[in-house]
């Protein structure tokens, strides 16, 4: 079974997104979640850049995937995650 794989382009808010290989990362970004094995991984890139980083608390266990996720996911990054998904 192939990952599902969903992607938006927003504007990081305040504190940016705490990322394991960049540190924070802020202003347009493209937040990408991946559903595989029951494990979402969550990434960020730069608007047109080619690098992703892994967003610092990714893979988050089994939980609910699909579109609802991922609009969560990218609303808490509109918000600002500069601890990462660590809550």
């Amino acid at each position: 079974m192939s990952p599902t794989v969903s992607d938006s382009s927003v504007v990081a808010g305040p504190g940016g997104v705490m990322t394991a290989e960049a540190g924070v990362v802020t202003g347009e970004v493209t937040v990408r979640t991946e559903v595989a094995h029951d494990r979402v991984t969550v990434r960020i890139q730069y608007v047109d850049a080619d690098e992703w980083y892994e967003v610092e608390g990714s893979p988050l266990g089994p939980a609910d995937s699909g579109p609802r996720l991922h609009r969560e996911i990218v609303q808490a990054v509109q918000r600002g995650l500069p601890d990462g998904l660590n809550t």
